[in-house]
């Protein structure tokens, strides 16, 4: 993975790192929770600028170098950060690209601020938690809570049991690297704070109805995280929204199946 030297841009009264690359349209990519922006420099942005646009990617709150205020973010907080991040770049309105928690901060920010949004792809998104979702993400932060961490290794082989298809489980070689990656990481970067802003999510299909610019929603078919049924439920609720499921991926599908992701991505953003 490359590492890059990343300017600064003051939001929400925090500073944000960000990266600008291509030239075109812009799109914003905004990460999920515990991730840096960088993720998408392995797949999404060479193949985005390639293709036409610029991209710009940030790091969240709560990631370094971004700054991490203590406590826990609420989902407004990370929507302000953002809606900021578009004004002072003067990105507007712009494409959006964004998976999991940044799919629910661009659900927000088209329903607050629709003037800065072209249109949006949304990855992993969901507007609502069913009962193993909430379980899930309630033992977590218990875990983040009692001050335990686990050893490396046990980390690394439950993210990626938990992150990925099982064609890339079953797949020795595919696995090896991520078991290696993803103890190198720690299993994902920090960012306790994050884990609240979706904490209490309740049923948000209603208030999608509202949302104007058009939308693609991509689910990934073994998606433990967010499983195409919730992510179906986003496509139905928000008006101007196709579907696209990309099997043989989980949570990571972006980094699992690239092409067939970027290949998704490209598409609709021509279209819009």
């Amino acid at each position: 993975m490359t590492w890059f030297i990343m300017p600064f841009v003051h939001s929400n009264d925090i500073r944000l790192s960000y990266q600008r690359s291509g030239s075109g349209t812009p799109v914003l990519l905004i990460m999920g929770s515990s991730a840096s922006g960088r993720v998408w420099t392995m797949h999404q942005t060479p193949a985005l600028n390639r293709a036409g646009y610029e991209t710009v990617i940030f790091d969240n709150r709560g990631i370094e170098p971004s700054d991490a205020p203590e406590g826990d973010y609420s989902l407004d907080d990370m929507v302000a950060d953002t809606r900021g991040l578009i004004e002072g770049l003067g990105l507007g309105p712009c494409h959006i690209v964004a998976t999991s928690l940044g799919s629910m901060i661009a659900q927000d920010l088209a329903l607050d601020r629709p003037d800065l949004v072209r249109s949006m792809v949304l990855m992993a998104s969901r507007a609502r938690s069913d009962a193993m979702r909430r379980a899930q993400s309630a033992a977590d932060r218990e875990l983040a809570g009692s001050g335990f961490r686990l050893p490396a290794r046990y980390a690394a082989a439950k993210r990626v049991i938990e992150m990925l298809s099982p064609a890339t489980l079953n797949d020795d070689t595919a696995v090896s690297s991520w078991l290696d990656i993803f103890e190198l990481s720690g299993g994902i970067d920090t960012a306790d704070g994050q884990s609240a802003a979706v904490e209490n999510l309740g049923d948000r299909r209603a208030g999608l109805k509202n949302i104007s610019p058009p939308c693609r929603a991509i689910a990934f078919t073994d998606d433990l995280v967010c499983p195409p049924h919730l992510v179906s439920e986003v496509a139905d609720a928000i008006p101007n929204c196709d579907l696209v499921e990309i099997p043989d991926c989980g949570h990571l599908g972006y980094l699992e199946r690239p092409e067939a992701v970027n290949s998704a991505i490209i598409e609709f953003l021509d279209k819009n």
